[in-house]
């Protein structure tokens, strides 16, 4: 929730049952003590001076809480080395700071026009630290940034954004529209409660387009029903996970009778005690939020949503809020008649649907056979799909993106941490469809 944890900043990866460093996050401890690098294999991890445990056939989930751990306490590895050599690294742990799950923004230089484009990779909030960042101010900042620059459109990017703090999803609808309730939040008894964006300015309020795919959810789920509704902008990609109720974690040891105190600890329960609806009354439960322009993609056609979970509570839907819809809404039926055209005409998305619709059929084949020529061939004709979805990435339409760093008002000339997390973050975008598409809506709204 706060892009902030206590631990060394290594991150790991995991093959063949060892366990990597996959990369060592800039100003981290393990960054700064200088002797972990990326491509060193851990072998064994001890708290301290305890006695070391073998790490090799663990789950890497298992590994990581191993490792990670609070400010100033000790963690000791044992790793290989490239060379194949074994050291012991000792690491007193601190605060890392993952600049990389906070929001980013870039200018996508297009037919001699300049559109925004911001990521959010999730709606982070720091509660626990005064002057801590929230993903709402940030996304402010990054508007401000983006209109400094003249941008004539602003691409928001949720796609993969598994939700975050409640309130910031609510701000962050009130930089595009007036200020007015963004989503109801109701309990099992009792009328809902509307959570608003108290602030009338309107931040921005150019053409937007919001981006969501199926790992869209919860906060997710709530800015762009809240962008839809309220007629603000387009949402581009697929429908959204559906998960849309509320969790409380309840600690048992704080509730259980004092005479059972040699029996704790109980653990804890998390309980679902409340439900989302859109300003409409409409649930994102279940259902999610459909786009108002669908595009192929590949990840949402393989993904499951709240509904393919056990037990998933259904959609219904209340009393709607008293709302205003934003005046200069978009012509959404012409938009999406135009990029149905533009998809269907477009070599690189055939490709993309092929690929994706080969590699669900392969999903639902669970037997593999036994007889060694007739595995070799399904792994070749796995390898073949996989080699025809790269080239199909290969032949997507090369986007020009240039990054504005989020830091880039307290990053050094020099910052070449900062430069990296730039080179990072925009060489994906560059052969992007679904942005290239979200970017001809764009373009077709300012036409």
């Amino acid at each position: 929730m706060t892009g902030r944890l206590e631990g060394t900043g290594a991150q790991l990866s995991e093959k063949d049952g060892q366990i990597t460093v996959a990369y060592l996050v800039p100003g981290s401890a393990s960054y700064r003590q200088g002797e972990l690098k990326a491509g060193d294999v851990i072998l064994r991890v001890a708290q301290g001076a305890a006695e070391p445990v073998a790490v090799e056939g663990l789950r890497m989930d298992k590994v990581v809480q191993m490792i990670r751990g609070k400010k100033g306490t000790e963690v000791r590895l044992t790793v290989k080395k490239p060379d194949a050599s074994t050291k012991v690294i000792s690491i007193i742990r601190d605060v890392v700071v993952l600049e990389e799950t906070y929001a980013q923004s870039a200018v996508i230089n297009d037919g001699g026009k300049k559109i925004g484009y911001i990521l959010l990779p999730s709606f982070y909030a720091d509660f626990n630290h005064n002057g801590g960042r929230n993903s709402a101010e940030d996304v402010k900042k990054e508007l401000q940034k983006l209109k400094k620059e003249n941008v004539q459109g602003v691409v928001l990017d949720l796609r993969f954004n598994g939700g975050g703090s409640l309130q910031d999803a609510a701000e962050m609808a009130g930089l595009f529209v007036a200020n007015g309730p963004m989503v109801q939040v109701k309990s099992r008894q009792g009328a809902a409660d509307l959570v608003s964006d108290p602030d009338p300015k309107v931040q921005y309020d150019g053409p937007l387009a919001v981006l969501v795919n199926k790992y869209s959810a919860s906060a997710s789920e709530i800015l762009a029903g809240a962008i839809q509704d309220y007629k603000r902008g387009v949402i581009v990609g697929n429908t959204t996970y559906g998960k849309g109720t509320v969790q409380r974690i309840f600690e048992l040891d704080d509730i259980m009778s004092p005479a059972l105190a040699s029996l704790k600890p109980f653990g804890s329960l998390k309980m679902t005690i409340q439900k989302y609806y859109r300003v409409t009354g409409s649930s994102t439960q279940f259902k999610g939020v459909t786009p108002d322009i669908p595009v192929p993609d590949a990840y949402s056609a393989l993904a499951d949503g709240e509904q393919d979970t056990d037990y998933p509570l259904k959609w219904d839907e209340i009393t709607p809020a008293q709302f205003k819809p934003w005046a200069a809404a978009p012509n959404v039926e012409k938009l999406a008649a135009a990029s149905r055209q533009r998809v269907a005409g477009s070599s690189a998305f055939r490709l993309l649907t092929d690929a994706v619709q080969g590699m669900a059929k392969r999903q639902k084949v669970t037997q593999v056979s036994l007889n060694l020529a007739a595995y070799r061939a399904e792994q070749q004709e796995a390898h073949a799909a996989a080699e025809k979805f790269k080239q199909t990435q290969q032949a997507a339409p090369t986007l020009e993106v240039a990054p504005l760093l989020a830091s880039a008002a307290t990053a050094a000339p020099a910052d070449s941490a900062a430069d990296s997390r730039a080179t990072r973050f925009v060489k994906p975008l560059r052969k992007d469809l679904t942005l290239r598409e979200a970017v001809s809506v764009i373009q077709d709204q300012l036409n």
